[in-house]
């Protein structure tokens, strides 16, 4: 019988996406018919221009298209224009408070810049001469509500940061920019609760066609922040609302990459790279499942060509999963059966799986070029002039 691949599936995605207008961040674009990109946010300090340009190249290597990185201070603002300038990404400048951030930010020549009209200091007054900078300079920006910095007046008014608080924000603010003529801009409204952040960007999406930014704020520690994250995200994507997306977590950033990135391909709105399909432990297991897949995992964790593997630890379900998958094992009785597109190639011992599927996994990646590989570049500043 031919070698039938039923391995990794083609793209399938649950709805349409919602048409929104399109903006450009730097060299990538948001809205539209373009593809959801990926952000995440540096946590070294920006002064420190080495550090932070190398946590840069490494969310770079992970994945991520879009970067931010924090301007609290002027100290901060002054060495922007080296690290937008050294960046392999597109950088936006997360500014809060001080408005004249804003400007040089956009004179440092970053591609975006987040403000958040709750606590940048007389800001609706400032909104005119933004736009004229931003137009001028094609820079975009992004309107960032966050529940926990609400305006007062909109607290006052609703009682807490409700969903309706938070769009009546977003809502407002955009209109000023759009007085100004400036519509290269995309929101945000982040709320820490899942429930209330779907209710707020499922009022924002049928407001207008701006490009939406995903969040749900303060996420917490990987765990926890992965589940709300999977949770709301996987809510408004699945109906189609949703332009880029950044998971929050309390973990090193590259870590929101790799969880965002599987959000879209589990979605079907990014093309799967590697899969690992294991099986929950059982009681018919013969092998340490969890071993095997962890192993197989990270020595497989720099592919890059869409891979399904399976590891399975039983003969129940394992030769069905493992034949449907690129590249598979069905484990028993101390040895696996090693299946590449839907045939048995051999059978190893159990001591010789993992490398067995290592190395078939590899000869097929370099059969397959579909994406390029490769390390992240380590860039240094020389100086900060």
């Amino acid at each position: 019988m031919a070698a039938i691949n039923l391995g990794t599936p083609g793209p399938r995605t649950l709805a349409p996406r919602r048409r929104s207008r399109q903006i450009r961040v730097g060299k990538v674009l948001v809205g539209g018919d373009a593809p959801v990109s990926v952000q995440s946010m540096t946590t070294t300090p920006t002064t420190s221009i080495d550090a932070t340009l190398q946590q840069i190249a490494e969310l770079t290597a992970s994945g991520c298209e879009i970067v931010r990185v924090a301007v609290p201070t002027q100290d901060d603002a002054d060495v922007l224009h080296v690290i937008a300038r050294k960046s392999q990404i597109p950088v936006i400048a997360d500014i809060h408070f001080q408005p004249r951030y804003v400007f040089q930010a956009i004179d440092a020549g970053c591609a975006a810049v987040r403000v958040n009209p709750g606590n940048i200091r007389r800001f609706d007054d400032q909104v005119g001469a933004i736009a004229k900078a931003a137009q001028a300079a094609g820079v975009s920006l992004r309107i960032g509500v966050n529940a926990g910095s609400l305006e007062p007046s909109l607290l006052q008014k609703h009682g807490r940061a409700t969903p309706e608080a938070l769009v009546e924000s977003a809502v407002w603010e955009a209109s000023l920019f759009e007085e100004h003529d400036f519509h290269d801009f995309k929101i945000s409204v982040k709320h820490n609760d899942p429930v209330t952040m779907v209710q707020a960007y499922r009022l924002l999406a049928e407001r207008g066609d701006w490009p939406l930014h995903l969040g749900v704020t303060e996420a917490g520690p990987a765990f926890q922040g992965t589940i709300k994250s999977a949770t709301a995200f996987g809510i408004l994507l699945a109906e189609g609302i949703g332009d880029t997306i950044r998971v929050s977590l309390s973990a090193p950033p590259v870590e929101e990459i790799k969880v965002g990135m599987q959000i879209l391909q589990s979605l079907g709105l990014r093309e799967r790279r590697l899969e690992i399909v294991s099986c929950p432990s059982c009681g018919r297991a013969q092998v340490d499942v969890y071993a095997l897949a962890d192993a197989v995992t990270e020595g497989l964790k720099d592919v890059t060509v869409p891979l399904r593997v399976a590891v399975m630890g039983c003969v129940v379900n394992g030769p069905g999963e493992a034949r449907e998958a690129d590249l598979g094992v069905a484990s028993g009785n101390g040895k696996g059966q090693i299946f590449v597109q839907g045939e048995v190639i051999k059978s190893v011992p159990e001591e010789e799986i993992v490398a067995t599927l290592i190395e078939e996994a590899r000869r097929i990646a370099d059969e397959r070029p579909d994406l390029p590989s490769g390390s992240p570049t380590v860039v240094t500043s020389g100086s900060t002039a």
